[in-house]
């Protein structure tokens, strides 16, 4: 299986790079990596509590959100044209390097 780097650039420009496998949810690598990404509805895009920007240069090799999850972004803090909800994006090849802002409103409140 190949692996994935996933850069998250937290609020404060720190930059965390994380190694993954395809296949795997974003969601999930950035828990893994604790980053403030809370998932509340554990993926099953009821909140958007794990709302994340993507570099603009990324955005466009991802598959387009679904309805469903447009309305979830409507509800979230800070979002922007090129926002997704973690929950949603599955690693792939074509995703290697693939960078993603954490909104400054981010917060995982099960991070103590």
């Amino acid at each position: 299986m190949k692996k994935i780097t996933v850069h998250f650039v937290k609020a404060d420009g720190e930059i965390i790079s994380a190694e993954a496998s395809e296949g795997d949810n974003l969601l999930t690598v950035a828990q893994i990596h604790d980053q403030p990404l809370e998932g509340t509805c554990e993926g099953q895009m009821a909140c958007s509590t794990c709302h994340v920007i993507v570099e603009a240069t990324d955005f466009d090799k991802l598959p387009e959100a679904t309805e469903m999850e447009e309305d979830m972004l409507d509800l979230a803090a800070g979002a922007r044209r090129t926002s997704r909800l973690a929950c949603q994006i599955t690693l792939t090849a074509d995703l290697d390097g693939l960078t993603v802002h954490l909104p400054v409103e981010s917060h995982n409140m099960q991070i103590v």
